[in-house]
């Protein structure tokens, strides 16, 4: 069997995962989830879900094919949120510099995700967040 060239999950100093992974999950659920209808819908620009993916919080709320752990990201001066991933996209606000934003899905130059935990969700051009060092 091959070697690995580098670990596959970096957990940081912690050599294991935590067991109790509350912060990132809804309530208990009891019961059967069942397709039996139509998936709730989530209005736009509130809640972080679309069509093919959610904030893994929302997983057994919402069905999409995928669900993401947010990557926290800094927010730089001028930073706009918009709602498409385009420049000519309409703007939904201006960030505040220094908050969170919880990156989703990064695709080509775009971020989307949501400012903070409970904020606006749209896409935020790469330029205009940096990783937050942990």
């Amino acid at each position: 069997m091959p070697q690995l060239s580098a670990p596959i999950f970096d957990f940081g100093d912690m050599t294991a995962l935590a067991i109790e992974d509350s912060h990132t999950r809804p309530p208990r659920i009891d019961g059967i989830l069942a397709m039996t209808g139509p998936s709730v819908t989530a209005d736009p620009g509130c809640l972080p879900v679309r069509g093919d993916l959610a904030h893994i919080k929302l997983a057994g709320l919402y069905f999409v094919p995928h669900y993401s752990v947010p990557m926290p990201h800094k927010v730089l001066p001028g930073a706009i949120l918009r709602i498409a991933g385009r420049e000519d996209a309409d703007a939904i606000r201006e960030l505040p510099a220094g908050e969170t934003f919880n990156v989703l899905d990064i695709a080509g130059n775009w971020a989307w995700g949501q400012l903070g935990e409970d904020g606006q969700v749209g896409y935020v051009a790469l330029s205009g967040i940096e990783v937050i060092e942990q």
